[in-house]
């Protein structure tokens, strides 16, 4: 399923797409530092579909089973489904989770809490981020609950429908409101940083090659 909007996030980059929204006075949109890809070189750009849950003793493994998959043939394809788990201990994705996401055409994960099967997630090449890696699956200990309403992550307050980028660099939110301008912005900016890039390897000074292009309002010299 093609979106312009995120194929154009992805390839400008998180930090490029933060330039531009720190210019349009958005500041509270990075997430936390410590949500790193499972696999090295990552990318992935989409548009947003949240759900959320909670630690919960006093379901059995079928309960929760359950309640995980029929979470799962809910999430729209397209999009990247991100999760706040309000919890600090179990894996809130695996390997048969992934490969069903993947198979169904979601662009990828990001959760605020753990995963598992994070060897095997890598080799299926779905782009997963997340806070830490555990054995201790969600089996009789956690269920989805909200799906499709507004969750926060750190500072930042994502709704379904708002658009994440995530790299190396880290993860950033882009407000729906704002996706076509900023997608927009950030790839008028990596245009006129490489343009830069050509001339200083061409042996232009670099004082000179930045003034010769003059970086967009909301971009960043470096």
């Amino acid at each position: 399923m093609t979106d312009p909007i995120a194929e154009t996030l992805e390839a400008c980059g998180s930090s490029a797409v933060f330039e531009v929204l720190r210019g349009l006075g958005h500041q509270s949109v990075v997430l936390p530092s410590d949500l790193r890809p499972i696999a090295r070189g990552s990318v992935l750009a989409g548009r947003v579909s949240t759900v959320a849950g909670r630690a919960d003793t006093w379901a059995d493994a079928e309960q929760t089973l359950v309640a995980w998959v029929s979470m799962l043939s809910q999430v729209e394809p397209g999009t990247v489904l991100v999760c706040q788990p309000n919890d600090a201990h179990v894996a809130v994705m695996g390997a048969l989770s992934a490969e069903t996401l993947r198979h169904r055409g979601i662009r990828g994960y990001v959760v605020d809490g753990g995963c598992r099967d994070v060897e095997a997630i890598a080799r299926l090449g779905f782009p997963v981020w997340c806070r830490f890696a555990t054995p201790r699956g969600v089996a009789a200990s956690w269920l989805p609950g909200a799906y499709g309403e507004p969750v926060t992550i750190g500072e930042v307050k994502i709704a379904p429908g708002d658009y994440v980028v995530a790299d190396g660099d880290g993860a950033v939110l882009v407000p729906a409101a704002r996706a076509h301008d900023v997608a927009k912005a950030a790839e008028s900016a990596v245009a006129v940083k490489q343009r830069i890039r050509a001339d200083i390897v061409a042996g232009i000074d670099p004082l000179e090659a930045h003034l010769r292009h003059r970086r967009p309002r909301n971009g960043d010299p470096s």
